[in-house]
């Protein structure tokens, strides 16, 4: 069965981002698949583009099995939300000529968001005349209304009108938190299949050397509390300055920003102007280094705005942490929280509230054994219920029904 993917925000092993994607298809592979990636040569989230030249397509093989076909897209995506409507476009239609020329497909695997690339997918299959799965990584355009990125009512109303013809064109939708169920449905999916987000566990040791991390970036004999991800609107990572301004009266306790996004150099001037001396700004890391980086924290944060939507999401970074053994400080409230106070994890503090937050990080750094106890329990847990294995052999089987 050859798979074909089209998914702009696609990151390989050796990219900043979730990597998802590239984990199942190696799965598919090792069943006797082929895959098949049109991704964007941009990093959604560093915004920066793998060449100077940025031509219209670049082809990749990693390994047996898995291509990758990197296709133009315009690069400015952080600057604004117009300029991101741009970058959505320019790989909405590049994409599709790209994927044009793919042969001997059985089945085209969309992914949302952008919803744009949806239609790019639908339409291939349609050519193609092969089933069309379209996944729902986010609900788009739900959350962006919610959260106030889109707020013309024309857009809007033609962003729902897409999100509607595509659950209703796709043979399956799948979406990866059970809290996306009822939403698709309401919306015109007739058949929807839940495949969550989990971790590799594999990939993350508990005990791992993290103190090369630690001494990078002189965090030695410190309470390291860290956030791994997107510095976007949404991420609310003011709440996390706010919260280290209360942990001032703790010279241990050091908070850790890793990652990318439009937001960040605002984020660091206001860090500067509060004058904390307890946060560190450290740019993206590929997938491939963030065992390393994990092993030198002891505890992991994970926020979203306290906004209703968000109460839908299973958070990619949730699980990566969990397996890393590190203890959560989950300022999402919803689907995620009962994960996490299922596996009893973490510490649940209120989003929005940067007091909560600031006494959930005080109370692990208190209690070194409580946190590491913590932190396993919550490795523990993915290998039981979410272990990446176990969801890719039940996507397999998807993908062989729809196909067979």
């Amino acid at each position: 069965m050859h798979i074909l993917i089209i998914h702009q925000a696609f990151a390989a092993l050796n990219e900043p981002g979730g990597t998802r994607h590239y984990e199942l298809a190696r799965y598919l592979v090792r069943r006797g698949h082929r895959v098949t990636i049109i991704a964007s040569p941009v990093s959604y989230i560093t915004g920066a583009a793998q060449d100077e030249k940025h031509p219209f397509l670049k082809r990749e093989q990693p390994e047996q099995g898995i291509t990758i076909l990197r296709a133009y897209a315009y690069r400015a995506h952080h600057k604004s939300f117009v300029h991101r409507v741009f970058a959505f476009v320019s790989f909405m239609i590049s994409s599709f000529i790209v994927g044009l020329g793919v042969k001997d497909v059985d089945l085209v695997w969309g992914t949302s968001p952008p919803i744009f690339q949806g239609w790019t997918a639908w339409l291939l299959a349609r050519l193609k005349r092969v089933p069309f799965l379209f996944e729902v990584r986010d609900l788009w355009p739900y959350f962006a209304v919610a959260v106030g990125v889109l707020t013309n009512s024309t857009l809007i109303r033609m962003s729902e009108w897409l999100e509607r013809f595509l659950y209703r064109g796709a043979a399956r939708v799948m979406v990866n938190s059970p809290g996306f169920v009822e939403h698709v449905k309401r919306r015109g999916a007739a058949r929807v299949e839940l495949v969550p987000n989990g971790a590799d566990s594999g990939m993350f040791d508990p005990a791992g050397e993290g103190e090369s991390f630690r001494r990078s970036h002189h965090l030695e004999n410190k309470f390291v509390a860290l956030y791994a991800g997107a510095h976007g609107m949404s991420n609310d990572l003011g709440v996390v300055l706010e919260a280290a301004r209360l942990l001032q009266d703790e010279p241990r306790i050091r908070i850790v920003l890793l990652g990318d996004g439009k937001e960040k150099a605002h984020l660091q001037a206001r860090a500067a102007g509060m004058g904390l001396k307890n946060v560190i700004f450290l740019p993206s890391v590929p997938k491939s280094e963030m065992a390393a980086a994990l092993a030198g924290t002891d505890a992991c944060i994970a926020i979203l705005k306290p906004i209703e939507a968000y109460k839908t999401t299973y958070p990619n970074k949730v699980f990566d942490y969990m397996a890393a053994g590190r203890p959560v400080v989950l300022a999402i409230d919803g689907v995620i929280r009962d994960v996490v106070e299922a596996a009893g994890c973490g510490i649940f503090a209120a989003p929005g509230d940067p007091a909560a937050l600031a006494d959930a990080i005080r109370s692990l750094a208190e209690n070194p054994e409580r946190s590491r106890e913590m932190g396993m329990r919550g490795r523990r847990y993915v290998e039981q219920h979410f272990d990446r294995a176990a969801l890719a052999e039940k996507l397999t089987g998807i993908l062989e029904e729809m196909v067979g």
